[in-house]
């Protein structure tokens, strides 16, 4: 009984047992639910989810809106991101300067301010009226400005002995960036950009206010419709979680998978 709840002392990196993680996790979540129970249970509230079970098809269609604007935000971000990290470095000053000025402006304001400002200023004057390429389009500029600094700041942690060992060894800028910098940079890197990247997906809910239906606005309108509060965000709650452990556990294994001594 005593493996199954407490880590051998005597060696800190001794893998747990698989039924070890499951019966301390499920008494976390069963600890977890009995508080939530027992202020539930102090709260006069009258449940109604069969209401807002009517409403399951709008909760499906802005969860799956919520899925293609994040993926497509994602990868865009990485994009920037990287682009924004080099050029950052780059011997160019007005390149550097105008990425800095990006990453600073956007990290700088709120996200909120920048729907809006791009939505109706800018994309109006471009004559982009696709609210859904906008909303990917803002979301991937603001996330991207933080990718840049994560970016950045796994690069600059490489030490220069090692930058020195590869010239030594005649390593030409490409080869020192692709076999020394790139992966110890990645796997440094990978603990923020889960976390941005669980942002970036809840940071989709803030494009309600632009008229995209996805899975918040919805669950706003189907509120609004049943007067059911919680039974309306709780499945809100759900859908998030939903998408961004798996997050969470993917960059874990990739941070095992790619750990090595440096």
């Amino acid at each position: 009984m005593r493996r199954l709840l407490f880590q051998d002392t005597d060696n800190d990196s001794a893998a747990v047992s698989l039924l070890a993680k499951a019966v301390s996790g499920a008494l976390a979540l069963s600890l977890v639910c009995l508080l939530a129970l027992a202020a539930f249970a102090s709260l006069e509230y009258h449940w109604n989810w069969s209401a807002v079970f009517n409403y399951k098809k709008k909760f499906i269609d802005g969860w799956l809106l919520t899925i293609q604007i994040s993926s497509a935000s994602l990868v865009v971000a990485c994009l920037i991101g990287g682009l924004s990290a080099l050029a950052a470095r780059s011997r160019i000053l007005p390149l550097r300067y105008l990425f800095k000025l990006y990453v600073e402006g956007t990290r700088g304001t709120p996200l909120l301010v920048q729907i809006l400002l791009i939505f109706y200023v800018f994309a109006d004057a471009a004559h982009l009226e696709n609210r859904y390429v906008v909303g990917v389009l803002v979301l991937s500029l603001f996330s991207g400005a933080y990718v840049s600094e994560i970016f950045r700041a796994g690069i600059e942690s490489i030490g220069s002995s090692q930058l020195l060992s590869a010239k030594a060894i005649g390593f030409t800028p490409y080869q020192t960036f692709r076999y020394i910098i790139f992966p110890q940079a990645l796997r440094r890197s990978l603990p923020a950009l889960a976390g941005q990247f669980a942002n970036l997906i809840k940071d989709s809910s803030l494009l309600s206010i632009i008229a995209i239906e996805e899975f918040t606005l919805n669950a706003q309108e189907v509120n609004t419709s049943t007067l059911s509060t919680f039974e309306s965000f709780f499945p809100l709650a759900v859908g998030y979680l939903i998408l961004t452990l798996p997050i969470f556990y993917l960059s874990r294994h990739l941070e095992r998978k790619l750990a090595f001594d440096s």
